[in-house]
């Protein structure tokens, strides 16, 4: 007898509740293995790629691209057994995804291993029982090894309690409209090539009303929806022809574009205003020359031991402020407030907020401290590189400990940050530009840029933040003082 396995949407970090099915990989029939990925989800932070926790061949998928299920959901079933026996009439795939598997079979394992499959983790695949643990490196006199990050193993609820909410999310007539997934995303109805279509042409296929049979979303109904969404002018003045570029739902009489608010940017906004209104705000500002730091700077581009790497003044500046926090290691702290106490870390989780099509996302460098330049170089285009393509994973956002912000690509000098939730400071780093400057009694053209330091003034009064801050100028202004205090 075939042996059908559900695998139901795991936690992909930090407790998150949800995700969206945004791609998948697969399709009825394909054939997948132990750690294929099969399906892309975006959850409130990144995106994410599941990988199988099952070997055999795809019997169903429970949940179509653009519905948002919840975690425990199945999401997908995989007959781990495809060359048995025909499946019985009375248990088909199909009904082992409604009403949950019998009890002697093994997708009624609650454990959600499956047989020699292992427990999925999020963007790792899957493990045998037992824990891996990271390679240690030698700890520095300064700042003792960090504890070991945990990885978020996959939730899993009841088969039967949630089936029915996946096969709605589907479209199935047979669903359960009580089941909570549906309650909070009703299903959008469409074909595949209509599901394709909206997504080569970046339509939010839940914003589309849809007049086929019994609610489907067609194409004519999506390409109109699609001329009635084109960016307007402004409304208010008759001959300004500048349009709104943001993707959404034009209302009829031309004056708005309606934009839902999720995943990412919807995350970031509560991160904010939690930090804003729980965090008393303290920023201060130092204008700095750097001329030097731009010396060493092309040096080193020069230099082959760095060829393979990206040298910039975000680099030098990232080691200022590492080596800074060696001389006052109370600003790599965070309070908490359920325990009121505060935590001092002994280690430095170094984040690095990144732009993205789906809004600001920090990942951070894990023990940065214990990186030398070239090693921060590399970590540093990596992070990024992997922020800009989307595939930050929850674990790469989690535990840092202080912020760097480079507003200065984008020609601004500084600003306020907000701090990331968590931590007890973050550093703007503005543009750099030739100026006029005293130098050695002289007016010269030297080159200058804005540090902003935010913190938390229940962490940080203003003379430790003030030192802090001029101890990272003081390293940019001449480099080689790092070496002496490194």
């Amino acid at each position: 007898m075939p042996t059908y396995e559900q695998f139901k949407l795991p936690d992909a970090g930090e407790g998150l509740t949800e995700a969206e099915i945004v791609q998948w990989h697969v399709a009825a029939g394909d054939r997948v293995t132990v750690n294929q990925t099969i399906v892309e989800i975006e959850t409130a932070k990144s995106l994410v790629e599941l990988p199988s926790p099952f070997t055999g061949v795809v019997s169903e998928i429970l949940v179509a691209e653009g519905v948002t299920v919840e975690v425990g959901v199945p999401i997908v079933v995989v007959d781990t057994d495809p060359d048995g026996a025909a499946p019985s009439p009375t248990t088909p795939a199909a009904e082992l995804s409604a009403a949950g598997a019998p009890q002697d079979s093994p997708a009624a394992d609650t454990t959600g291993t499956g047989t020699g499959s292992g427990s999925v983790l999020v963007g790792y695949g899957t493990v045998e029982p037992g824990s891996a643990r990271r390679r240690r490196r030698p700890a520095t006199p300064e700042l003792s090894a960090p504890a070991e990050p945990s990885v978020s193993r996959a939730a899993d609820g009841s088969a039967g309690a949630t089936s029915s909410a996946a096969r709605e999310a589907q479209g199935s007539p047979g669903a359960d409209s009580s089941s909570a997934g549906a309650r909070a995303h009703p299903p959008v109805l469409a074909k595949p090539p209509v599901r394709k279509l909206a997504k080569d042409l970046g339509v939010d296929l839940e914003g589309v009303a849809g007049t086929g049979p019994g609610g489907i979303v067609t194409r004519e109904d999506l390409l109109a929806h699609q001329e009635r969404a084109k960016a307007q002018p402004l409304a208010t003045y008759a001959d300004d022809d500048q349009p709104w570029l943001a993707s959404g739902s034009v209302t009829d009489d031309g004056r708005h574009t309606r934009v839902p608010v999720k995943s990412v940017r919807k995350r970031t906004a509560e991160a904010m205003v939690a930090s804003a209104f729980t965090a008393p705000h303290v920023t201060v500002f130092q204008t700095i020359d750097v001329t030097r730091t731009m010396k060493l700077v092309r040096t080193l581009r020069e230099d082959r031991e760095f060829a393979d790497v990206r040298v910039t003044p975000l680099l030098v500046t990232a080691k200022a402020l590492i080596l800074a926090l060696r001389r006052h290691p109370e600003v790599n702290a965070s309070w908490d407030d359920a325990a009121q106490e505060i935590v001092y870390k002994h280690y430095v989780n170094l984040g690095i907020a990144a732009a993205t099509p789906r809004g600001l996302v920090v990942p951070n460098i894990k023990d940065a401290h214990r990186l030398d330049l070239h090693g921060l170089a590399g970590e540093i285009a990596d992070l990024t590189s992997t922020a800009r393509a989307g595939r930050t994973s929850p674990t790469d956002m989690s535990d840092g400990t202080i912020t760097i912000t480079n507003v200065g690509i984008f020609g601004i000098d500084t600003g306020t940050p907000i701090l990331n939730p968590g931590e007890a400071a973050i550093l703007a780093f503005g543009a750099i530009r030739e100026q006029p400057w005293v130098h050695k009694g002289k007016i010269r053209k030297r080159w200058v840029t804005q540090l902003a330091l935010s913190f938390d003034h229940r962490l940080v009064d203003g003379e430790l933040g003030s030192r802090f801050l001029s101890d990272v100028a003081r390293i940019l202004e001449d480099p080689a003082r790092g070496l002496v205090w490194g």
